[in-house]
């Protein structure tokens, strides 16, 4: 965590109040991302000038500046739980240790905002454009998810229905995900939202699909996962956490934005749908 630092005060020649607060922000360098530079200043018995005038030795423009950049490496390096442990009780277990050292509101916002810009970086106009477009050219469209998955399913299923027809959620208690799919079609798709711990049974429906000629539009962490191989169209998304859960800030807004993309190809022709349901929740108080 603290060797970018180090590289950085080899090539520096610092005074005996500069070596002192370098001293302090190495040890306690998960505390000196938060607290402010008078607070370094007063701990350390010097003036708040010559913890400015340390970072600008350093080449950056103040203080400010500086904790912008170990905060950067501290959430990048610390506040992340690493993916590939995805057992929640493992996860649990190296999460704690790291939230004790952190304030919790910082990391996790911190984390989030990382997770955003995953699905902004990871994915552009053009993959978004022919995801909307294999959803709306198809005949019918089954949404495929499961367990803590199933939240942003529902999210989907909802601003689908509103855009388009002949929409369907395949989890029912009745029936599983290979029922709904059994006359599915190369004129149908799916849209799959896969995440850690991957579900079997989410990766027999895209097969199922994928046998089928159906499209499939998966919504899943990276190129690498197993529902992958079957994509039409792949988008990623990090639900990287600080905790022993996924964090679905992320998906909700790829799903958002995707949605965004569909409605902008339907146009108006949605507009008469979304009067008629508006006039019958009215009638009961419901929107």
């Amino acid at each position: 965590m603290t060797e970018e630092l180090r590289a950085q005060l080899m090539g520096v020649k610092l005074t005996k109040k500069e070596k002192l607060i370098a001293e302090f922000v190495l040890d306690n360098f998960a505390e000196a991302c938060f607290i402010t530079s008078t607070e370094i200043a007063k701990r350390l018995h010097v003036s708040d000038s010559s913890v400015i005038r340390f970072t600008r030795t350093l080449g950056y423009s103040g203080f400010m500046d500086f904790q912008k950049a170990i905060r950067k490496t501290y959430t990048e390096r610390i506040n992340s739980v690493s993916e590939n442990i995805t057992i929640p009780s493992e996860r649990l277990k190296l999460s704690i240790s790291k939230l004790d050292q952190s304030d919790i509101m910082e990391s996790y916002f911190s984390n989030v905002m990382q997770n955003l810009k995953s699905c902004i970086n990871n994915n552009d106009t053009i993959a978004f454009e022919r995801a909307a477009g294999l959803i709306a050219g198809s005949k019918r469209k089954f949404i495929v998810t499961s367990r803590a998955n199933s939240c942003v399913g529902d999210m989907l299923l909802l601003l689908l229905k509103h855009l388009l027809p002949d929409v369907y959620e395949t989890s029912h208690p009745a029936l599983n995900v290979i029922d709904h799919l059994c006359d599915i079609t190369e004129n149908d798709c799916i849209i799959a939202v896969s995440f850690p711990r991957y579900s079997e049974m989410d990766l027999l429906a895209a097969q199922m699909a994928y046998d089928a000629g159906a499209k499939i539009v998966l919504i899943t962490d990276k190129a690498s996962s197993p529902l992958a191989q079957y994509a039409t169209q792949l988008l990623t998304v990090s639900v990287d956490s600080n905790t022993f859960f996924n964090s679905y800030v992320g998906v909700l807004f790829t799903i958002e934005l995707l949605c965004s993309f569909i409605s902008k190809r339907m146009g108006y022709s949605t507009e008469a749908k979304l009067e008629l349901i508006d006039r019958y929740l009215s009638k009961v108080g419901l929107f």
